[in-house]
């Protein structure tokens, strides 16, 4: 083993990427206590326990779905599953909702945060404009129907482009809903596909949706 560029390796995974001693003994292939023995040989001081658990739960899911349903949330999770479904993300690790509907918005939230059980501060939203309209108006729009913090938008994509062309588009501009969670992508793609297979089984069947 190459000590100097495993050090390094070790170092880099340890305090720009924040992985644990474990996540960093699987990612280089290595034991846990080598691991363990080099940090502590090189000077690479360790965590304090707060910060190893946050480092050590990182990957685990930061949502709890609810499991008990009354019919209301049974058909607000039809809604949700079905939204994604026409106008989700299904590629990388994040859930990712775009639409310029403010109502379907709040909907696809009120999924998120009453049947997923998401984490509030992890929302991102991500603005998509025409360089003649005002983005702070857009934003506070946007703040206004989602309930998200501002400090929770990133930085909106303006497009340049004619006027007259786009001036009817896009009022309010489009948004995307994001929740960095592949475990959470995960469940909605398993919902969806759980769905198509119950559809497809009463369509065989020739009964009605």
């Amino acid at each position: 083993m190459n000590t100097t560029v495993s050090i390094e390796k070790i170092r880099k995974l340890y305090k720009s990427e924040r992985l644990s001693i474990n996540d960093i003994s699987n990612r280089l292939g290595i034991s846990f206590w080598n691991t363990y023995s080099l940090m502590n040989e090189y000077g690479i001081n360790r965590r304090n326990p707060s910060m190893a658990g946050f480092a050590a739960n990182r990957n685990k899911p930061q949502y709890k779905i609810k499991r008990s349903l009354t019919n209301r949330e049974k058909q607000l999770k039809i809604a949700g599953i079905m939204l994604y479904w026409a106008e989700g993300t299904f590629n990388g690790n994040t859930v990712d909702f775009t639409n310029s509907n403010a109502e379907m918005i709040k909907i696809f939230l009120k999924f998120l945060r009453k049947i997923c059980g998401i984490n509030e501060e992890r929302l991102r939203v991500y603005l998509y404009a025409y360089e003649h309209q005002n983005i702070s108006e857009l934003q506070d729009y946007w703040h206004t129907v989602t309930n998200i913090k501002l400090s929770q938008f990133t930085k909106p994509f303006i497009r340049k482009n004619n006027l007259n062309v786009t001036k009817r588009k896009l009022p309010y501009g489009l948004v995307h809903i994001r929740y960095n969670d592949k475990k959470l992508l995960g469940s909605l793609k398993s919902w969806i596909d759980n769905y198509i297979c119950w559809t497809g089984t009463q369509v065989a069947k020739g009964d009605r949706l």
